[in-house]
């Protein structure tokens, strides 16, 4: 059939379309132009022009191909013989990343990554639907794929773009839809892969992402935020309340929602003459019998106790009260889940190829490469996202010694030492004084970074540009595992083991 070969008409059927826009859309060549559309559903199919009506021929197994001269805009109309349907073709639309948004990506140093990444509902070229942008660099081939295409990975194969990055605008998308990429690695068949960008996602344990509203929360917290700029968190008092929003409290043998716990936890932490909550993990996590410490969706609140603005309401309302708020953060390692990072693009591509270096033994889970600058762009994007975004108080970093350590947890052989022979992961302390960096420079004023370090790693809130790995705070470990030690003592034998109860006090004198 002109304008389409037969190679290309079995590629499509096939999914094995690479540059899914030099094959779909129009194709213009001077004054000539083809178009080529696909609907596996379809038996016909018109494309409707400002100027008419034009039928396209079919090409086999829902291809079809036709003349449309120098036409640009158009919509496809498609019948299975009982019913028609119409839609906007995603393939005659341009590209939204531009050039510098892809240069930041590839580089590691877009600093809103979140922005330019993920799923946008945005008016594009005069239209509305939603841009999709994913980084999977040794994918073949990456589409989207939702309820909208029946969850068919040769309906919106992505444009690929520099650094990496698979993009593709979807017209007439809402707010609201599930969706996954199906993602055809370097060999092998495609699989299903949840957003890493996404900021919503579907109740667990359904593993879609979703497609996020453009954010409406007004802010009612500004009076909060200016004294929170000019206080001195290093001297202030603090009292801090850890909580798990998941068990704390249930209401008709349910978790209490992030609006409900914005009344119950945050007036009982009042009540109690507590300066700040801290929130066990919130970032998406697969396992809902667990405390949220292993996440796949690091840039969205779980959905387990409602949405992103409803975790603002929670915050909010603490601000109101005169209470900051924390969140446990989990950078140093990320579960195996089917759906996640791991493996992501048919390589180990958030993780190092070395298990000795990306499997972390204790938790069965994958460590994160540091010392790739895209992954690291990542994380440090994501720990500014939480603290602009969310307004929240502080970070506190999970598991920072099996950061710092390559042979944490390791044996003999087991692990890979650094390049001067080494234990100390000079990757990962790299990563964490940019994060903090980043986290104090681009953060709101006032906030604070707190590591639950459980070694005595020298200079952990000394400054970044000190050497240091420039934390705020860091959690005394010491202290409370030697007090809990010494009250589990019996009376009679505590004369002889006081020291447990001074020995904590130590670190307070250089950190």
């Amino acid at each position: 059939m002109r304008g389409i070969s037969p190679d290309d008409v079995t590629a499509i059927i096939e999914g094995r379309v690479t540059d899914p826009f030099d094959v779909f859309g129009p194709r213009h060549r001077g004054r000539a132009g083809i178009l080529v559309a696909f609907d596996p559903h379809a038996t016909a199919m018109e494309a409707i022009t400002p100027s008419g009506i034009l039928r396209l021929d079919a090409a086999g197994q829902g291809v079809f191909c036709g003349d449309i001269g120098r036409r640009r805009r158009y919509r496809l109309r498609a019948t299975d013989g009982t019913r028609s349907w119409e839609y906007e073709d995603p393939y005659r639309f341009g590209p939204v990343l531009g050039a510098m948004d892809l240069y930041l990506v590839g580089e590691g140093t877009h600093r809103r990554l979140w922005d330019a990444l993920g799923a946008h509902p945005m008016t594009h070229e005069g239209t509305e639907g939603v841009h999709f942008a994913l980084w999977a660099p040794n994918a073949r081939r990456v589409s989207v794929v939702g309820s909208f295409n029946g969850w068919d990975g040769r309906r919106a194969p992505m444009r690929q773009r520099g650094g990496g990055v698979w993009e593709i605008f979807i017209p007439g998308l809402q707010p609201g839809e599930s969706y996954k990429y199906e993602i055809a690695p370097p060999t092998g068949a495609p699989f299903l892969k949840a957003d890493p960008l996404a900021r919503l996602t579907e109740h667990p344990p359904a593993t879609a992402s979703r497609v996020l509203a453009p954010q409406e929360w007004t802010w009612a917290d500004g009076a909060w935020m200016q004294s929170r700029a000019g206080a001195n968190s290093r001297e202030a008092p603090i009292s801090i309340y850890e909580a798990h929003l998941g068990s704390w409290r249930h209401r008709d043998g349910r978790s209490l929602s992030y609006r409900e716990a914005a009344e119950d936890l945050v007036g009982y932490a009042q009540d109690m003459g507590f300066t700040h909550i801290e929130l066990m993990p919130l970032a998406e996590y697969p396992f809902g019998g667990s405390w949220g410490y292993q996440p796949t969706g690091l840039y969205a609140p779980t959905s387990r106790y409602g949405d992103p603005d409803d975790f603002r309401a929670l915050i909010d309302a603490a601000h109101a009260r005169g209470i900051g708020v924390l969140m446990d953060w989990v950078p140093a390692h990320f579960p195996n889940d089917a759906h996640g990072v791991a493996h992501f693009d048919g390589t180990p591509l958030y993780e190092h190829a070395d298990p000795r270096e990306g499997f972390h033994p204790d938790w069965n889970t994958h460590i994160y490469n540091f010392g790739r600058t895209e992954v690291k762009n990542f994380l440090t994007a994501n720990a500014v996202y939480w603290l602009r975004e969310f307004h929240l108080d502080g970070l506190r970093v999970d598991a920072v010694a099996s950061m710092l350590y390559r042979d944490y947890s390791r044996g003999p052989g087991a692990w890979v030492p650094n390049k001067d022979g080494g234990r100390e992961n000079y990757e990962a302390i790299d990563f964490l004084r940019e994060m903090n960096t980043l986290a104090y420079g681009e953060g709101p004023p006032g906030l604070m970074t707190v590591a639950e370090e459980s070694t005595a790693w020298p200079g952990v809130t000394a400054p970044a540009h000190h050497g240091g790995l420039g934390f705020g705070f860091k959690w005394n470990m010491g202290r409370l595992n030697d007090t809990l030690d010494y009250i589990k003592r019996e009376p009679v034998h505590r004369t002889h083991h006081h020291t447990q109860l001074t020995f904590g006090l130590v670190s307070a004198f250089s950190e």
